[in-house]
């Protein structure tokens, strides 16, 4: 390194990236990663942390039309194609996947990207004297760092409940330093690598005390991680009592009366975590869905029929996600969950990366996988309450209940990348519905309708050009 300056390398074995990386960099974070002499100040470790938050809006993790805000909607079954629109993210719908494929290959990279910047923080923690800020600090890293891993995991390995030998399947490198230059395999199986995200979100939970704003890692995010990362593992009790700890701390699923204030960023009542974005940034989140075109809107990909059907007249979140609106001359079903922010450019919406909501739908399937029925329906009517007009409390039990639990996750995480997860872990097929993309179903249905359970496309391919800057990482089977 010359004059204490890191030059951001694009390896793509880790494939560091940033906004903007192809120069020598000059200025201290949020906007470059500097080390050496850089991390010796209080302030420059909360510079070097909020760096790494930063990381989150990339390319590839919730910018460009690859964003991960639309992806894994576009390869399950919440989405059709509007032909009207430009056909992007097509070889994702279409199940064409490969390692030269934007929208399945992007996040691999990203999330090195926002692990290395974690890893930058984490690798000088030693600077700073022991005490409340340090631990803070460090918690928070390793917070970051352990989402970013989580989220390559769930993309390019089997997820443990998935099958029988989905934990001790290929993993994924977990990188715990900050080396550009370091070439890594795939030296892990998915339970190891589960079990290195859960140690670091334990010690974030344990260590963290930031309660700033949303926008950072606070203990109950932290807790509603360890929920959805230990359902996700298929260790029902902790994610029954990590997701508890979350729902006291932050009981609130966002009230009705104000609910689609979440969606317009003036509220952020039920987020536990989000993605900060500014007038200045102006991160176009909702463009993958749809652009403005003579006061219309043309939407690249437009609710299923049949699932637009799912939301009754009642629910405050159909009209909080979706709008029905003509373009030329046909009418859509358009989602605009990322399309509302006030006072700001429209697009520039935060992005809710975790929400009380499902943290209570985590509880209550744990539950109910537990045999807790009871427990299950308390919670699944008291998110219920907050979202239908009129609500009178459910009474369903048995497999009644499970679906209810499962139609809920399904309406109220939809477009926030859940719904293609959720099928994986659950060994469950896509089965998209025989509807067009108009508003009432007519038009052509999905040219690929169906993906098994049984298929190598639910693990998306490692990105060839890592491979080939590195051939000592493996492809994943099928590719």
């Amino acid at each position: 390194m010359k004059k204490n300056i890191v030059r951001i390398v694009l390896f793509t074995s880790l494939a560091f990236t940033a906004a903007s990386c192809t120069d020598d960099l000059t200025v201290l974070p949020n906007d470059r990663l500097v080390s050496d002499t850089y991390y010796t100040t209080e302030s420059d470790f909360r510079k070097g942390v909020d760096y790494a938050y930063d990381a989150f809006k990339i390319s590839g993790y919730y910018q460009q039309d690859y964003t991960q805000l639309i992806v894994p909607d576009v390869i399950s079954d919440n989405l059709i194609q509007n032909p009207q629109g430009r056909r992007s993210n097509n070889d994702a719908y279409n199940f064409n996947f490969a390692g030269d494929v934007d929208a399945v290959v992007s996040v691999y990279g990203a999330g090195y990207a926002v692990a290395a910047r974690a890893n930058a923080v984490l690798d000088k923690i030693g600077n700073l004297a022991p005490g409340a800020f340090r631990t803070n600090i460090e918690a928070e890293a390793r917070g970051i760092r352990a989402i970013a891993h989580f989220d390559i995991v769930r993309r390019y390995c089997k997820i443990p409940t998935q099958s029988a030998d989905a934990g001790t399947s290929l993993g994924i490198a977990y990188v715990e330093k900050f080396d550009p230059f370091q070439l890594v395999t795939r030296n892990l199986n998915v339970n190891q690598v589960y079990d290195k995200i859960i140690a670091d979100l334990l010690f974030a939970e344990q260590n963290i005390t930031q309660t700033a704003n949303v926008g950072k890692l606070r203990k109950p995010a932290i807790q509603g991680m360890l929920s959805r990362v230990y359902l996700y593992k298929g260790d029902y009790d902790n994610a029954i009592l990590w997701g508890q700890k979350a729902l006291a701390l932050s009981p609130s699923v966002g009230a009705i009366g104000t609910f689609k204030n979440i969606w317009n960023d003036t509220s952020s009542d039920g987020v536990l975590f989000k993605i900060l974005n500014s007038s200045i940034e102006n991160i176009k989140t909702g463009s993958a869905y749809n652009q403005t075109v003579g006061g219309q809107i043309k939407s690249e990909y437009v609710v299923d029929f049949d699932f637009y059907n799912k939301f009754a007249a009642t629910d405050i979140r159909k009209s909080s996600y979706i709008t029905t609106s003509p373009f030329l001359t046909k009418t859509y079903n358009n989602v605009i969950k990322y399309k509302q922010a006030t006072d700001k450019p429209i697009e520039a919406v935060d992005v809710k990366y975790l929400r009380t909501a499902e943290v209570v739908l985590n509880v209550a399937e744990a539950m109910f996988k537990k045999g807790n029925e009871a427990g299950a329906l308390g919670l699944l009517n008291t998110l219920r309450a907050q979202r239908y007009t009129g609500f009178v409390p459910g009474t369903e039990a048995g497999q009644a209940l499970w679906n209810a639990i499962m139609l809920e996750r399904r309406l109220e995480l939809a477009f926030e990348t859940d719904r293609f997860f959720t099928l994986k872990r659950l060994a469950l097929p896509i089965q998209r519905s025989n509807f067009g993309p108009e508003s009432t179903g007519a038009g052509n249905p999905a040219p690929v309708l169906s993906l098994p359970a049984s298929s190598h496309k639910w693990q998306w391919p490692i990105p060839q050009t890592a491979i080939n800057n590195n051939p000592q990482i493996q492809q994943n089977p099928g590719y």
